[in-house]
């Protein structure tokens, strides 16, 4: 029996077309017209429920379910209440739910994980859950004691005792220490997982808080350390303070003592500005001394003005807009420009991705006449066609760099006159092959960095480099969660509807017949500049690899796997390509006999947040490719994530739905305006937290609503603790992992 492939390209011109022709108006498509049997598809153009007007009034008239957006409402939290007594009967019902959430649990509170260390004055901290501590300890030992196999550790704060002290659903967000000796730290607690968290100071060397201490208010604040007695301080100064993303805009400086209303304003942006609100930040070289404090300004998602702080007043720097701050070294500011850009007239053109050095003073200057008479910047890095930066720790003498080369990590020292000649050189550093590289928390005082290493089926290992090493030396080797030796990594490519290729991983049986019938998930994400490398993911392993799956990653654009332009090319109106670029890795898989249609399904896609768009408009505008999704905590609704806290903030990435123009474009995808009648949808399973301050609930509620009323089967399930990240309790996220697989199971297993 033929199934009906819909190809890239038919889908797009479908939804070009769809979003403003008649209601009753249909169009036959082809589809799967390579072959000798070419087969067609009759589907009606406009969606019922898009918007005749598209202007935010017109929008908001068309929707039937914004009392799904109160977060807290009656109407809202009965839809919950209902909804989530249907998909616990489905998930935690099924006869593999306990095994799954036992085993996802042993794994999430292993002991045998790699403690994750950062560095602490003289020691090592880190922040550790486990069954007897869900919410989790935090705690330090010493550099020596963490390389031994019976590390001791001595606790510093217990997250689970002061939240029942204190009545509180207290959430660790992080601790940030007042470099070099780093005894005073600001510690960020949220309540019940949210982003807004409070902020109290803490003494490591008395295992107190501070009586006279730094106390904030529930905020998204941005801070840094000026000196002991001082913080820079962005947050909500009451009225007026904030952006319509509800972020920040204004800078102040506040002494120990002073309430927020008596702090000092040190720099202004604009209410109207974008992004994800103004921030400071202190750049310290090995002594802790101030080398520099810079202020971003976001104008929108990517674009932003950077200040220094010259003085007590502050100077705009002359830097590209899309820019990439990496540290201070001397004199000069290490960065990446995120697209091309000269700093002078007379300079050479830089390509977006390279890095560079420049004095920081010649960036204040250079706004304010004809060059100088000082060089152009120098180059630091300028990356290949297929690389891309993906981090940057700066020391004193060197700096150090993971640089994706195909997807794959790889790691280089630069240093400038190395061996007496006066430019940047770079060597290679020795790191496993075939990995993803990634540098962990770094000492400026003693030059060295953590770094780790991971493959799909090679469990993390960390190390430490020091200054002048040539390989990280091992500190620990993360046990095996699960038996990955039936399984083999390949890295394909598919060539989506422009003719870009697009690479992507599949991880599957090492004898599975090319037939087909393999169950398979997809995987992607495709924005925000994200790179996606290979990564060792316990819980899939055990949960699906071990039970015969298959994972799929497709490093689709949108993602940062090639540098800017990767991220850049499917920006606001060109958003329907990274959507192509995953039908056509679906599609090759199809060719390749990795997987195929079988019974009612074909793959499961997953994916959160912007992943959330991707899989949503997947199951729009692919309903014959895919048999699940798992859409978590996702935006929908396009035509009103502005509306939505704090979805303003993305409208560099997706376009001002405000504007004409750009409404029309995010109305050709946005899934919750495009479900149609009559579709072959799959059974989706939604799900989201309330307590979701990033990604408002709003979406995945209405979408599972609008599913209902038009007679589609879905689940839907509602987390009630534990924020955007889903990661506040190990137990908790056992549970989600469990229900999580069940439901892959049932759609593409059974």
């Amino acid at each position: 029996m033929n199934r009906l492939i819909l190809s890239a390209a038919a889908s797009a011109s479908a939804l070009l077309l769809g979003a403003y022709s008649t209601a009753d108006a249909q169009e036959t498509i082809c589809v799967d017209c390579i072959g000798p049997d070419k087969v067609t598809l009759t589907m009606p153009l406009t969606p019922p429920h898009m918007p005749a007007d598209l202007t935010p009034a017109g929008v908001r008239a068309a929707d039937d379910h914004l009392a799904l957006e109160e977060v807290n409402g009656t109407e809202a939290m009965a839809f919950v209440a209902a909804s989530n007594q249907r998909a616990l009967a489905a998930l935690t019902g099924d006869r593999r739910y306990e095994t799954f959430r036992q085993q996802a649990e042993a794994i999430l509170t292993a002991t045998d994980r790699i403690p994750g260390p950062s560095f602490l004055g003289d020691g090592i901290g880190n922040f550790w859950q486990d069954a007897a501590n869900p919410k989790g300890v935090w705690r330090r030992t010493t550099l020596e004691s963490y390389r031994s196999p019976n590390t001791r550790w001595e606790t510093m704060l217990d997250i689970d005792a002061l939240s029942r002290a204190e009545g509180r659903d207290w959430v660790w967000k992080g601790a940030d220490c007042l470099a070099p000796d780093e005894t005073r730290c600001l510690i960020s607690l949220s309540d019940g997982g949210k982003d807004a968290v409070v902020v109290r100071e803490f003494d490591t060397s008395t295992g107190r808080w501070v009586e006279d201490g730094f106390i904030l208010p529930e905020g998204k604040h941005r801070l840094e350390w000026l000196d002991r007695d001082t913080l820079l301080v962005a947050t909500d100064f009451g009225a007026g303070t904030l952006t319509e993303s509800g972020y920040p805009y204004i800078v102040k400086s506040l002494t120990r003592g002073q309430s927020l209303a008596q702090a000092t304003e040190v720099y202004r942006g604009d209410i109207g500005d974008g992004g994800y609100g103004v921030s400071p930040s202190v750049y310290r070289d090995g002594t802790g001394a101030v080398q520099a404090v810079l202020i971003n300004r976001p104008l929108d998602t990517f674009r932003s003005e950077v200040w220094g702080l010259m003085g007590n007043r502050p100077a705009k720097l002359n830097l590209p807009e899309r820019v990439s701050i990496h540290g201070v070294q001397g004199e000069s500011l290490i960065f990446t420009v995120e697209e091309p850009w000269s700093l002078f007239r007379s300079s050479p053109d830089y390509p977006a991705g390279t890095v560079l050095a420049q004095p920081l003073r010649v960036l204040a200057l250079a706004e304010k006449g004809p060059p100088p008479l000082h060089g152009d910047p120098q180059t630091v890095f300028r990356p290949g066609q297929r690389q891309s930066v993906q981090d940057v720790a700066v020391f004193d003498n060197d700096i150090l760099m993971v640089v994706s080369d195909n997807v794959v990590g790889t790691l280089k020292r630069l240093a400038f006159e190395r061996d007496g000649r006066p430019l940047w050189s770079s060597i290679d550093i020795a790191v496993p092959s075939n990995s993803a590289v990634g540098l962990g928390d770094r000492s400026r005082s003693t030059g060295q960095v953590f770094v780790s290493s991971q493959g799909f089926l090679t469990p993390p290992t960390l190390g430490l480099l020091g200054p002048s090493a040539d390989a990280p030396a091992t500190l620990r080797s993360a046990p095996a969660k699960f038996d990955a030796s039936t399984h083999v990594t390949e890295q394909f490519e598919a060539r989506s509807s422009d003719g870009t290729m697009i690479p992507y991983f599949v991880t599957r049986p090492r004898d599975m017949a090319m037939d087909g019938s393999a169950p398979t998930i997809l995987f992607g994400y495709g924005g925000f500049q994200v790179s996606f490398p290979p990564a060792y993911k316990p819980e899939m392993g055990k949960l699906w690899l071990e039970n015969g799956g298959v994972f799929v990653q497709a490093n689709i654009r949108g993602g940062g796997e090639f540098g800017p332009e990767w991220h850049q090319a499917v920006l606001n109106e060109n958003r329907q390509l990274a959507f192509d670029d995953f039908a056509a890795v679906a599609a090759d898989l199809h060719r390749r006999g990795i997987s195929s249609p079988r019974r009612t399904g074909i793959y499961g896609i997953y994916g959160r947040s912007n992943g959330g768009v991707l899989t949503s408009v997947s199951i729009t505008q692919h309903p014959e490719l895919f048999h699940a999704a798992v859409i978590e905590s996702p935006l929908i609704d396009m035509l009103r994530y502005h509306e939505l806290p704090a979805g303003a903030s993305w409208i560099g990435e997706y376009g001002d739905p405000r504007i004409p123009e750009e409404a029309a474009w995010i109305a050709r995808y946005s899934a919750y305006q495009n479900l149609r009648p009559g579709a072959d949808y799959p059974r989706v399973y939604i799900t989201t937290n309330t307590r979701d301050d990033r990604v408002h609930p709003g979406h995945s509620r209405k979408f599972a609503a609008r599913l209902g009323e038009m007679g589609y089967d879905h689940l839907y399930y509602e987390e009630t603790s534990g924020g955007h990240s889903n990661d506040a309790d190990p137990i908790a996220n056992a549970r989600r992992w469990a229900r999580h697989y069940v439901y892959l199971s049932q759609q593409l297993m059974d």
